[in-house]
């Protein structure tokens, strides 16, 4: 793997408080807003606070993947519920934490610890998680299949 990877993203605005992000890289694109929250807002699109949390949790989800596999953890599903705070702070608002609410179904229960060792590992190496100041908070259910 390189030690350095570039991701382009576009950003046009179409009207009011709306745009679309593309990259040259993707074909699907995404419309944006303002959120409801903030004046002028739109509600039912994605906003870059919805985008900021998502980036985190999928981030989260493939570190684990990439641990999982080379820890040969066998699990049966993977799922996981962010919700992100965002306050106002010396007048400014930023995301100051994003929980993580993550639900590991494994075949195993002797699994159990390794799984939460492979959770553990995928929070301390998300490079999404790593490049930003936000507290990331994961809280692993590990789930036995029946």
């Amino acid at each position: 793997m390189e030690n350095q990877h570039k991701y382009e993203v576009d950003v046009e605005w179409t009207d009011e408080r709306k745009g679309i992000i593309s990259s040259p890289d993707l074909y699907q694109k995404i419309e944006i807003a303002t959120p409801p929250d903030f004046p002028n807002g739109e509600p039912n699109i994605w906003s870059p606070e919805h985008l900021f949390v998502a980036a985190i949790n999928s981030c989260v989800m493939n570190t684990f993947f990439a641990i999982a596999d080379n820890s040969e953890l066998n699990y049966e599903n993977f799922k996981c519920n962010a919700i992100g705070i965002v306050e106002k702070i010396d007048e400014m608002y930023m995301v100051t934490e994003i929980k993580l609410k993550l639900i590991l179904t494994i075949t195993n229960a002797e699994d159990a610890d390794k799984a939460l060792r492979v959770i553990k590992m995928s929070e301390k190496n998300c490079l999404i998680s790593n490049s930003v100041k936000t507290t990331i908070v994961i809280e692993p259910e590990i789930v036995i299949a029946s």
